[in-house]
């Protein structure tokens, strides 16, 4: 995103809950402090209802956290854009501004915090299986699923790649870093249309997904070590592509593109990707209207004057 603060995505959901299993996996929650009454979206069960149920289980859906307790109670952590997870020492207080909730065991506290105005981080409480479904965007699991199947979601519609990948209902936990990250390295663009791909190039695609995911997670896990994510960002200094702007491409050298749309923003190498072409931004591109540079010569040219 482009305000600095991404969606938390598969690496760092993973790592998360992977931190949060050797802390509280098997621990009563004793109680749930909220530090803001609006991140709360359920009011039944009531949320006191899970003060004192053990932690069975954590998983994963699409973006979310999901936290199992007895009695086949399930708390839902949507982390958003600047929602983030820190583990405290027990009974830490819900912090100031930012603090959304506190979870407490006996083991330590974790707080829930937002660092935006915009109040998007939500948490829910279910109870039961088919209503946790309920949440579920239901994008298939990328590390899960055989090639076949990847194709057939990727190409249900014709969309363009970054669309596609970032797409909830398609694919589970891709967002706006990763899917830079991935077209990067299938070398392929990310205006480029689903149903468009050859099957070597679906094939590529998927090989690069399932190879991006699983290198930054261990990336992310040997940083962590045995402590907390406490940085979770997406704009980190080994990554080829995503927030790299006029940065040269790891590759081949050439500066990276970003094509700016809504909050949104996809980056990428044209030499690597776009066979030297310059995507239009549509935003430049309506001003400059024709005037639009084609090739990344043109753009430095145009930079000279």
């Amino acid at each position: 995103m482009c305000d600095g603060r991404p969606v938390p995505e598969y690496p760092d959901i993973t790592v998360y809950l992977e931190c949060l299993g050797r802390r509280v996996l098997g621990q009563p929650l004793e109680q749930v402090r909220l530090g803001s009454p609006f991140v709360l979206r359920t009011a039944e069960p009531p949320i006191r209802e899970a003060a004192g149920k053990r932690v069975v289980g954590l998983r994963r859906i699409g973006k979310r956290i999901v936290l199992e307790l007895e009695g086949e109670l399930f708390l839902v952590i949507h982390l958003m854009i600047s929602g983030r997870l820190h583990w405290k020492e027990r009974g830490a207080k819900v912090p100031g501004k930012v603090g959304l909730a506190a979870f407490d065991f006996p083991s330590g506290t974790l707080t829930f915090t937002e660092a935006s105005t915009k109040k998007r981080a939500s948490l829910y409480l279910v109870q039961g299986e088919r209503e946790l479904a309920g949440l579920d965007p239901a994008g298939i699991e990328v590390m899960e699923t055989p090639l076949e199947r990847f194709a057939a979601a990727l190409r249900e519609e014709s969309h363009t790649l970054k669309r596609a990948l970032t797409d909830p209902g398609l694919f589970s936990g891709i967002g706006n870093a990763y899917s830079d990250e991935i077209l990067h390295r299938a070398k392929l663009s990310p205006v480029r249309l689903t149903r468009q791909l050859t099957d070597e190039e679906v094939e590529r695609l998927y090989r690069a997904t399932r190879q991006t995911l699983e290198e930054w997670t261990a990336r992310l896990r040997e940083q962590v070590g045995e402590g907390f994510p406490e940085s979770v960002t997406a704009f980190r200094p080994e990554m080829a592509v995503h927030g790299k702007y006029r940065q040269p491409c790891p590759v081949c050298g050439a500066p990276v593109q970003r094509i700016v749309h809504a909050e949104n923003e996809s980056n990428y190498c044209p030499g690597c990707q776009t066979g030297g072409k310059l995507l239009a931004d549509r935003a430049l591109s309506k001003l400059l209207k024709g005037d639009w540079p084609r090739t990344l010569e043109e753009l430095e040219e145009r930079r000279r004057r």
